[in-house]
């Protein structure tokens, strides 16, 4: 077309004069046109605006209040002039182009007429073609799609049958469970609970007929919950408190039947079983709680017993998942066999005529039924279903292909546990429930322990256990020990509530028996006249006992201990030991903190604070009446004698030597984090030593201040030996008689070492003040002559023959 309008440009080339002509006209229409408002030219032009009309038809030329007058009329008449012109002028205009293009106007139109001619022909061809498209509908394709539309509405009306069947089946599911539920079917009737409520969530979701049976079917749950939680109680209730043993009942029974064959209590005047029990004495109490706890241990066993049985079915299940894991892996690996063989199974269906979509349907169907080695059917009309029940697999829809599977699970009794697919429990889930199933045990130790605590501390309101003697009380300790090392075997666990309670009151007797042995000794100090005792033979033995590794009070031999004397001294370990009436008892009373222990293990902490406190109020108290001379207005003691000071040291010597071996019996006793405790021995030692040492100092004391008195009157002249050396001697020979005989001969050396010294010093000093020098003069010989007196008459006594007294130091050298 172009290549043709370029030739026709050629062969009719425009003329000038032409073009100036249409020029010129273009130009004067161009001119007129200018001379329209350009109001008129706007695209959005409209009469209906306000504006638009104010601008078009001013209302200056209309506004003669009275009527039309001669100036408005020719307002109005050139208005309507103006606009007619107007027009004019786009009539022109328009006029003008259409002569312009008129020619191809007219060509327009033969080209339209042309245009329809080929329409026409085209609509012929059409129909002509739709005709034979028609045919070959009707000839080839109509019946075969009939075909495929009556078996597709087939298997429609096969699911709508199904899907019916299946509602059905659901609508009588409430009726069902209530029979279950009548023979106590729980499990039948949770199973078919849970396997409704999928058949709503999945396949029959959004059927407006059953909208409200999910929410049944949950309360109906609660209620199985409920029933099956009211049946195991009853169960339960029945089996644990049946009688533990022939003709015997469990707990308050047992307590009833234990104070109606007590004579003395009369239970019409006290009524309360609390206080008919309270009236019970120790060992009528003790064979009670004997009997209670062995029925507490049985009941526990029974209940350990019946617990053991669901945790064995607990267990079983999870072996039982174990196997199933491994059943369902080899499975897998079958399935991926049988998809491979999946493509030569169509071709053949095809291949017999049938079509694909029913070669898969007829698949997926028969892949469900149970019956899955007989032939497949090939006609696409065979029922895809034998069944009647909604139950069976074979009459699942597509949608519904997820059937349920069982598996069961042998228990030790023989009984096999069908485990719904859905139902099952997780790995996790079932290991939560064997904790709870122990748990359970747990509770029902600590129920039992709480039952025993009552029970206790019922019987200790009016103080009777911190009243019980040290034999009473340990059999109470140890029997209460025995059950809860029983119940810790039974249960695996050990409960607190009782182990808490016996050590309260074994906090309350460690109390009471520290006191009162407090009390006791406090007693025999107030009483004590520090004069040497007998040591009767039971004391002799029990040190002995104590010798031979062994600490504890020794059994008494009657009969035997009568016919022996007492002794004069106790003789520990070769070494004789003079004592007073009370060390005797506070040895005993050591020994019985220390078997105490042994018996209590769990006051072990608490006795050894308390002995620490005994052995501590010994020594103070000991000091105050002594070395204090609290004993003169005590016991009315005239003086403290050097006897009883050196009997007071010789006593604390014995508990000293025996403190290593205390020490050492706590310490194996003791745990390892209370070891620092320990400490206490070697401050209590230090303590005794300190006043030990405090009494010799006391002695020497003395004697210097006999000395500073004697030799201050001491003059140089005869006779020979000297009245004061002589009195010296006396009150030295006094000493030595005093405390020979109560302390072992090197100390008696040692503190006569110590007193002459004291003794030289104030001889020294009184030479010195008389002027009398080692000159070999009279003076010299007389003082001499008293010294050697004195050397002679001390060297003599026992104990000192081989003493150095070294009399030398006494002179002064003459510069």
């Amino acid at each position: 077309r172009e290549k043709i309008h370029e030739r026709c440009k050629t062969i009719c080339p425009p003329k000038d004069t032409f073009d100036r002509t249409l020029l010129h006209t273009h130009d004067k229409s161009r001119t007129d046109l200018e001379q329209v408002p350009k109001i008129f030219m706007k695209p959005d032009f409209a009469l209906d605006d306000s504006l638009t009309f104010n601008s078009v038809l001013p209302w200056s030329h209309f506004n003669t209040a009275g009527g039309k007058g001669s100036r408005d009329a020719a307002s109005s008449k050139l208005l309507q002039e103006k606009l007619s012109h107007y027009l004019d002028i786009v009539e022109v205009n328009i006029a003008h182009q259409i002569s312009l293009r008129s020619e191809a106007f007219f060509h327009a139109m033969t080209s339209q007429h042309e245009l329809q001619d080929y329409l026409k022909k085209t609509s012929q061809a059409v129909k002509m073609l739709r005709d034979k498209i028609a045919q070959i509908d009707k000839v080839m394709c109509e019946g075969s799609l009939h075909i495929l539309r009556l078996a597709l509405t087939r298997n429609n009306c096969v699911k709508v049958f199904n899907k019916l069947k299946l509602m059905a089946t659901v609508h009588q599911t409430q009726p069902t469970v209530q029979v279950l539920l009548s023979t106590s079917e729980f499990v039948g009737a949770l199973d078919l609970i849970a396997t409704t409520q999928e058949v709503l969530q999945q396949e029959l979701q959004g059927i407006h007929s059953f909208r409200h049976l999910g929410s049944q079917l949950c309360e109906l749950e609660k209620l199985i919950d409920k029933m099956m939680i009211a049946e195991f109680s009853t169960y339960s209730h029945s089996d644990l408190n049946r009688p533990l043993e022939d003709d015997c009942q469990v707990l308050e029974e047992c307590v009833i039947n234990k104070v109606s064959q007590i004579e003395e209590i009369d239970t019409d005047l006290v009524v309360k079983l609390a206080d008919q029990m309270r009236m019970l004495n120790f060992p009528q109490w003790f064979d009670l709680l004997k009997d209670i706890f062995s029925k507490f241990t049985i009941f526990l066993q029974r209940v350990k017993a019946t617990l053991n049985i669901i945790h064995s079915v607990v267990l079983s299940v999870l072996d039982k998942n174990q196997r199933t894991r491994e059943l369902e892996e080899i499975s897998q690996q079958k399935n991926v066999a049988k998809d491979n063989s999946l493509d030569t199974e169509v071709a053949y269906l095809i291949h017999e005529g049938m079509f694909i979509s029913d070669a898969f349907s007829e698949g997926e169907l028969t892949s469900i039924a149970v019956d899955t080695t007989s032939q497949r059917n090939a006609s696409p009309s065979s029922e895809p279903c034998s069944s009647d029940s909604v139950s069976e697999p074979e009459c699942t829809t597509d949608s519904s292909s997820s059937k349920e599977q069982t598996s069961s699970s042998a228990t030790p009794g023989g009984v096999d546990i069908m485990v719904s697919e859905d139902m099952k429990l997780t790995d996790l889930e079932l290991g939560k429930l064997a904790n709870n199933i122990q748990e359970l045990l747990y509770n029902a130790s600590d129920i039992c322990h709480d039952r025993a605590v009552k029970f206790l501390t019922s019987r200790a309101k009016d103080g009777f256990l911190e009243k019980l003697n040290s034999t009473e009380f340990i059999t109470l300790s140890r029997l209460m020990e025995a059950f809860i090392l029983d119940t810790e075997q039974i249960c695996g666990k050990k409960s607190m509530s009782l182990l808490g309670a016996l050590q309260s009151q074994a906090n309350k007797f460690v109390n009471r028996f520290h006191e009162e042995r407090k009390t006791k000794l406090s007693l025999l100090l107030d009483n004590e006249r520090w004069k040497q005792a007998d040591v009767p033979a039971e004391f002799q033995d029990l040190v002995d006992c104590i010798s031979d590794g062994k600490i504890a009070l020794p059994e008494k031999k009657s009969g035997a201990t009568e016919e022996r004397k007492p002794a004069e001294v106790l003789i520990v370990e070769g070494q004789q030991y003079a004592v007073v009436g009370t060390v005797l008892l506070l040895i005993r009373i050591i020994l019985e903190y220390c078997q105490c222990v042994d018996n209590i293990p769990s006051v072990t902490t608490d006795m050894l604070t308390r002995l620490s406190d005994l052995l501590k109020y010994f020594n103070s108290r000991s000091c105050q009446l002594v070395l204090g001379a609290g004993a003169l207005q005590v016991v009315g003691l005239k003086t403290i004698t050097t006897k009883n000071l050196a009997l007071s040291s010789r006593c604390l010597q014995l508990i000293v030597h025996y403190i290593p071996v205390i020490r050492a019996h706590f310490e194996a006793r003791l745990p390892p984090k209370q070891s620092n405790m320990l400490r206490h021995f070697d401050h209590i030692t230090k303590d005794y030593h300190d006043h030990i040492a405090e009494i010799s100092a006391k002695l020497v004391a003395i004697m210097d201040s006999l000395f500073d008195k004697l030799l201050s009157k001491y003059e140089v002249k005869a006779p020979v030996p000297s009245a004061c050396f002589r009195n010296i001697c006396k009150q030295m020979a006094k000493m030595h008689e005093a405390i020979f005989d109560l302390l072992p001969e090197e100390q008696t050396q040692m503190l006569f070492l110590r007193i002459n010294a004291s003794y030289k010093l104030h001889l020294k000093k009184q030479l010195s003040h008389l002027n009398v020098i080692n000159d070999g003069g009279p003076q010299n010989g007389l003082v001499t002559a008293d010294v050697a007196f004195y050397t002679g008459n001390l060297q003599a006594l026992k104990g000192l023959k081989d003493l150095d007294l070294n009399m030398a130091e006494i002179w002064e050298q003459k510069r």
